[in-house]
């Protein structure tokens, strides 16, 4: 991989965090203190066998439906407007959203008054159910993840 290319590596992941940061703001003014949508007006299925396989086992609510699609929008919005869509893009759009959400969720808990580093455990944080050394589960899968994904997408570029 070229300089170049990992100094364009590295500038996306830079933004990537940069966004995670103003998103978890946002969240942040709007959750409050409770996390997961909890006292925000809208709907929510719970306990239902498809949470569990593709949601982590956590209440889908429509908050999160449309935050979930819109940021995949987002991320997807540039190759549609520069026309320039290949199976490298996709994977390095792919990457960038799983990277995102996990560094968005954990700003959440760092910059939430309600919460802070201090707080970032599964006692205050019932909406992720699985934990695995200090963090929920998709942050070990979706951080490596995220990063050999990003790596590829790149390393394929000249």
């Amino acid at each position: 991989m070229t300089n170049a290319n990992w100094m364009s590596m590295a500038y996306t992941l830079l933004s990537i965090f940069v966004l995670g940061f103003f998103f978890a703001k946002l969240e942040i003014a709007i959750e409050g203190d409770a996390g997961w949508a909890e006292n925000l007006p809208t709907w929510r299925i719970e306990g239902h066998w498809l949470l569990d396989i593709f949601w982590g086992g956590r209440v889908m609510t429509g908050y999160h439906a449309w935050a979930f699609s819109i940021i995949a929008l987002f991320f997807h919005f540039p190759l549609v407007f520069s026309g320039d869509y290949s199976w490298q893009a996709e994977i390095r759009v792919l990457a960038s959203i799983m990277l995102f959400w996990v560094s968005e969720d954990f700003l959440w808990f760092v910059l939430n008054p309600a919460f802070g580093f201090k707080r970032f455990e599964k006692t205050h944080a019932n909406w992720h159910k699985n934990w695995v050394a200090g963090a929920p589960i998709e942050y070990w899968i979706f951080t490596p993840l995220g990063f050999w994904l990003m790596y590829l997408s790149y390393a394929a570029s000249p």
